[in-house]
């Protein structure tokens, strides 16, 4: 049977500052290269309950934050070794009770219709969670084009890390409803298709930041299969690349297969033909919802 990969919770990693001694342990150095080309193909359990991208990421299944990490970004993510960086934000800094934060946000990128990015469309997106989520921010001020202030309610040392959400996506000021109908971010894919309850499918932009960092494959294609069975008969006749399952024994055999078990409930099994970093969390099967930017063929 197929051993699982090591796993280390990502949360625990960043707060104890030892990624370089645990990524060591788990060997991610010896991988083959990542490689531009081909199409990551995926059967996820969650099925679109809405037509627009903002119902996707509220309701947190995995079909709704996988599309939603292909096609936006948030302002800070979560790296495969399990470290907080920056996505849309270049730094920040607090102050020293945590309540002030200041974000400086990264140049020269645009949404996928034209507009460019800048501190107005963080102030806008983050005013729809200003009841939910956000509620502890008492103000957001916008320092230049590319530079804003948030202060909070209370002190919050994580908040960084809290912006990494899949809900946390940045959509674009003054066209917030088309974007979330259309699914037009600033992400490494641009959607060519969008069936609620059924399919995504996004391309690979020509240009983008994270060229030679991320976004390998040209296309990426996700199918909602709510059937474990189903999904378990789609890997195993190669209609798909990757599944998240609840029983790894759906599987058959597994020689062909990586798994990659989460803490709680769900298995994640990919083919051997798709390479990714290896895991280092067991938070999200999927990498944290971004196997389209971070996984590729080999």
């Amino acid at each position: 049977m197929k051993t699982p990969r090591p796993h280390i919770d990502r949360r625990a990693l960043f707060a104890s500052g030892a990624a370089a001694a645990l990524l060591a342990a788990t060997g991610l150095s010896a991988q083959t290269a990542p490689q531009r080309g081909g199409d990551l193909r995926i059967a996820l359990s969650g099925a679109l309950r809405s037509d627009s991208f903002d119902a996707c990421a509220s309701q947190g299944l995995f079909m709704q934050v996988a599309m939603v990490g292909s096609a936006f970004e948030t302002l800070t993510e979560v790296a495969a070794d399990g470290t907080l960086r920056g996505e849309l934000a270049t730094a920040w800094q607090g102050s020293g009770d945590a309540r002030e934060w200041m974000f400086n946000l990264r140049q020269d990128v645009s949404f996928h219709h034209g507009k460019p990015f800048g501190a107005e469309d963080v102030v806008a997106s983050f005013e729809l969670h200003s009841g939910g989520a956000l509620a502890d921010i008492a103000q957001i001020t916008v320092l230049s084009t590319h530079r804003i202030q948030i202060v909070l309610t209370v002190p919050d040392a994580d908040f960084p890390y809290r912006l990494s959400g899949p809900e946390m996506v940045i959509y674009p000021a003054g066209d917030i409803a088309k974007s979330m109908d259309e699914g037009i971010g600033t992400g490494l894919y641009r959607t060519r298709r969008f069936l609620p309850g059924r399919q995504f499918v996004g391309e690979r932009i020509e240009n983008h930041y994270k060229d030679g960092q991320a976004g390998w494959f040209d296309k990426i294609e996700l199918v909602s299969l709510p059937a474990d069975a189903i999904r378990a008969e789609a890997l195993r006749d190669q209609f798909v690349d990757a599944v998240d399952l609840t029983h790894a024994a759906d599987l058959g055999a597994l020689d062909d297969f990586i798994l990659l078990p989460e803490e709680k409930f769900m298995t994640c099994a990919v083919r051997k033909e798709i390479a990714l970093p290896r895991g280092v969390g067991t938070r999200w099967p999927m990498d944290n919802f971004r196997a389209g930017q971070r996984w590729w063929m080999t």
